[in-house]
């Protein structure tokens, strides 16, 4: 559910998220808590279920209609190269930032989960980096998408995307076109399960506030300030770095030049609804030519989402370590990498990012645990402020790599100055 301009404040979704959150809390405390729980709480897993429903055929038609909208073509090729390099270092220094941050301030250390008497899950971490490539790599495709391997649906999507930019015109047109219908056809249908967040949040409140009381809350604000900690890091420190050594241009004049579609953003949570301004600024105002903006936002509106990489890192270790799991390197090395790949997956929709989470749950064995699914629940109550942040993020790292690219490409006059 998109800003719209002069919408009454009761159909803007993260109003209506907002009140589902303080009655969910307030029943939940409520004597008749338990009630409600128990005949209501279904509401919030049905709404998890239709979540991870979307995942493997939004995951592969995002991706594919990304890498393979890139064309053919020698300089087409060329200019693919390039912004895929930047995107990846962009994605992998944000994960990297949601890693450190997740190291300073530990989140999860002390969440009240459910007592059950199990013991602390063992998380599914390969021993070396050879059979760290080996869960990457399908030996079989439909295998591993009908058991929900992500890691190897994501490296089959990217390879097979790259494979389509190499056809000819005719096949890859027909590819890229029934592909990207397909897209279009998961986005609506991924917008309109995130319509239904409130009535979830309503019911996955109601059954956290019963399971673990108000012992949870003072995690997720630390939570809150790791994830908010590395947003901010990364808008203004790593970004302005790379576009400062890169483009050999000012970031502060970058920065006043895309003001308006970082508001826009802030205010949609989508990155797909803000394309349009996005392209218009970094044209007019940036200064970046049609031939490379028209390239490379369009790519880094499906492809490259910064923000949602330092979430999934945060977020996913997180869950690992309020459920009392063993954190030790191999695994923080899977969740950094999965998490590289998986904000790839991730469509420009609102709240997509904690969509995409539970692919990197599943590469480390915690994909199917009810306790991680309430931790899960405990999160999206809270997404819809964090999301519109890391929309601003995502936006941002577009326009900064079609500075660069452009850059690269040899252009000049690049934000020369603040326009507008």
């Amino acid at each position: 559910m998109e800003y719209k301009p002069g919408q009454e404040w009761y159909k803007r979704l993260h109003w209506q998220v907002f009140i589902a959150m303080v009655v969910g809390i307030g029943i939940g405390f409520a004597p008749f808590g338990p009630f409600f729980a128990e005949h209501f709480g279904w509401l919030g897993t049905l709404f998890m279920r239709l979540l991870r429903m979307i995942i493997v055929p939004l995951v592969i038609t995002s991706i594919i209609s990304g890498v393979a909208s890139a064309g053919g073509g020698h300089v087409v090729g060329r200019m693919f190269g390039k912004t895929l390099t930047y995107y990846l270092v962009s994605s992998f220094l944000a994960a990297l930032t949601g890693l450190m941050l997740f190291n300073i301030f530990n989140p999860g250390r002390g969440y009240p989960v459910t007592d059950t008497g199990a013991e602390p899950p063992e998380l599914a971490t390969p021993d070396s980096l050879i059979e760290l490539v080996y869960t990457v790599v399908p030996s079989n495709f439909f295998e591993a998408a009908s058991a929900g391997d992500m890691l190897m649906i994501i490296f089959f999507c990217i390879v097979f995307g790259v494979a389509v930019t190499t056809l000819p015109e005719d096949p890859r047109t027909r590819i890229t076109g029934l592909i990207d219908a397909l897209f279009k056809a998961m986005m609506a249908l991924t917008t309109g399960i995130i319509k239904l967040l409130p009535i979830g949040v309503f019911g996955l409140m109601v059954t956290l506030v019963d399971a673990t009381g108000v012992g949870a809350f003072g995690n997720l604000a630390k939570y809150v300030a790791a994830l908010g900690t590395g947003l901010g890091i990364h808008f203004f420190i790593t970004l302005p770095l790379l576009l400062y050594f890169w483009a050999r241009v000012s970031p502060w004049k970058h920065a006043m030049n895309m003001r308006e579609p970082l508001l826009v953003a802030f205010s949609t949570s989508s990155s797909a609804a803000t394309l349009p301004v996005t392209m218009t600024t970094v044209r007019q105002k940036v200064g970046v030519s049609n031939r490379v903006s028209s390239f490379t936002l369009p790519m880094g509106a499906t492809v490259n989402m910064d923000g949602t990489a330092v979430m999934e890192c945060v977020g996913a270790l997180f869950i690992a370590q309020a459920l009392g799991a063993d954190i030790g390197f191999m695994t923080q090395v899977v969740v950094v990498f999965t998490a590289l790949l998986a904000s790839i997956g991730a469509a420009a929709v609102p709240s997509a990012g904690l969509v995409v989470i539970f692919i990197i749950l599943g590469a480390i064995g915690i994909g199917d645990n009810p306790e991680a699914m309430l931790i899960v629940a405990a999160m999206l109550s809270i997404d819809r402020p964090l999301d519109m942040c890391r929309t601003a993020v995502n936006v941002y790292s577009d326009s900064c790599g079609a500075a660069v690219v452009g850059r690269w490409e040899g252009e000049e006059g690049i934000d020369a100055e603040i326009r507008g």
